[in-house]
């Protein structure tokens, strides 16, 4: 028996199960990240051996690759999953976000793991840039499906999907930031890199997503396409834009995310209609292959070697990388003090952070104790935010119908 064919058994398991709980398991303290990474633990070499696979340390590229890939059809779902005048509502606050937030995340993990473990300046900032994104998959845990529609404002759900739509690939300038004191890298290829792959992915997004709408558009209007095809469209400009991202090289993560949006803006509603159902669909099927190899390659001989001191470094990112940021950034980003707290909170790490993690293992070489903590956090996020989604959202509602509404401040 191959470790293929026991990840694609797991996997079809659990999709059978999610889709056999579908109606209650948005209701239940866990999440479909959560159910893959436990099979992925107890399937793994720690636990039974039966799927024998080398740990992140030694094979660092599957994951790699995996992440990317799921990243590139996560953003573009968060892309298409408002009407365009909502993202743009939005944008004041997406700016503050993005600017102010994204590196203060980054900042405070970098001081963490100085002060909790003792380590280098070069490998803290490696950390702190790698899991400052906010991760678009975990955080669809909270905020989408019928639950989280009845529980959350629409404002609180579209501003947290969005943010964490588009940081994943803006995070690229704190990690070149951060090569640059790790690696040989210098302050002026950094920049280059950071402006190429940026400005290159914002191109090839909007030609990809504009054209694709367009094509769509007129092969709906001549009843030249069937709903099949309609419903894998959206997924296959993800892996076509991630494509052409990759052969030229920028950044194809922001390049989906940015053709979501060029295809939502050019769409029109009945070109909109499947966008829920894809959404939903990776959501809760896509991520579990890799979070089943995740489980299955954490590095627990690196995670020993921790030591206390990466338990508080744990509870010190979940608690102060980004609540208290929100917390403080409240009054510009016109949130009350409810939505702020939930927004600090529900700001998981994890497939992004994984993907940062091994790009710099790609560039620096793959260090045991960088991989060993970040993976770490991802794993203790996966856990966390999983197990709080649900009552999170209970108790977020229960706040709001004890308190007299307040004025409607999300337009701004």
């Amino acid at each position: 028996m191959s470790a293929l064919d026991l990840l694609l058994a797991t996997v079809g398991a659990l999709g059978v199960v999610i889709v056999a709980l579908s109606a209650r398991l948005r209701r239940w303290p866990v999440s479909e990240p959560l159910l893959a990474l436990i099979a992925g633990i107890v399937l793994g070499p720690a636990v039974t051996g039966l799927l024998d696979v080398p740990d992140i340390v030694s094979d660092h590229t599957t994951l790699h690759h995996g992440a990317e890939i799921l990243l590139a059809i996560s953003v573009m779902g968060v892309a298409l999953r408002y009407p365009f005048s909502a993202i743009t509502a939005h944008r004041r606050q997406l700016a503050l976000l993005l600017v102010i937030v994204l590196p203060a995340m980054a900042l405070i993990s970098t001081g963490l793991a100085m002060w909790t473990l003792g380590l280098p300046f070069a490998i803290a900032l490696l950390f702190g840039a790698a899991i400052c994104p906010t991760d678009p998959v975990l955080a669809s845990s909270a905020v989408t499906g019928d639950a989280a529609e009845q529980d959350l404002p629409e404002h609180d759900r579209q501003l947290l999907s969005l943010e964490s739509g588009a940081n994943d690939g803006l995070a690229l300038p704190l990690v070149l930031v951060a090569l640059t004191i790790a690696t040989p890298l210098t302050a002026g290829q950094a920049a280059a890199e950071a402006g190429w792959q940026i400005l290159g992915a914002l191109a090839v997004g909007i030609v990809s997503g504009y054209s694709a709408a367009k094509a769509l558009h007129f092969s709906e209007r001549h009843h030249s396409v069937e709903n099949g095809p309609v419903l894998m469209f959206t997924l296959l400009l993800a892996l076509l834009v991630l494509g052409v991202s990759g052969l030229i090289g920028v950044n194809g993560i922001f390049g989906s995310f940015v053709a979501g949006l060029a295809f939502n803006l050019a769409s029109v509603g009945s070109e909109r209609r499947t966008e829920v159902e894809i959404d939903e669909a990776i959501n809760q099927f896509a991520v579990l292959p890799f979070f089943v190899a995740l489980g299955a390659m954490i590095p627990w001989a690196q995670w020993e070697q921790l030591g206390w001191g990466a338990v508080v470094l744990t509870a010190a990112v979940l608690l102060l990388r980004r609540p208290p940021v929100l917390l403080a950034a409240m009054r510009p980003l016109e949130l009350r003090i409810r939505d702020a707290a939930f927004l600090g909170w529900f700001g998981p790490v994890g497939v992004a952070a994984v993907f940062y993690l091994t790009e710099e293992a790609s560039r620096a070489g793959p260090d045991p104790l960088l991989l060993g903590v970040g993976t770490l956090i991802v794993v203790a996020s996966t856990v966390a935010h999983g197990v709080t989604a649900a009552p999170g959202r209970i108790l977020f509602r229960a706040a709001e119908r004890r308190r007299p509404p307040e004025p409607d401040r999300s337009s701004g």
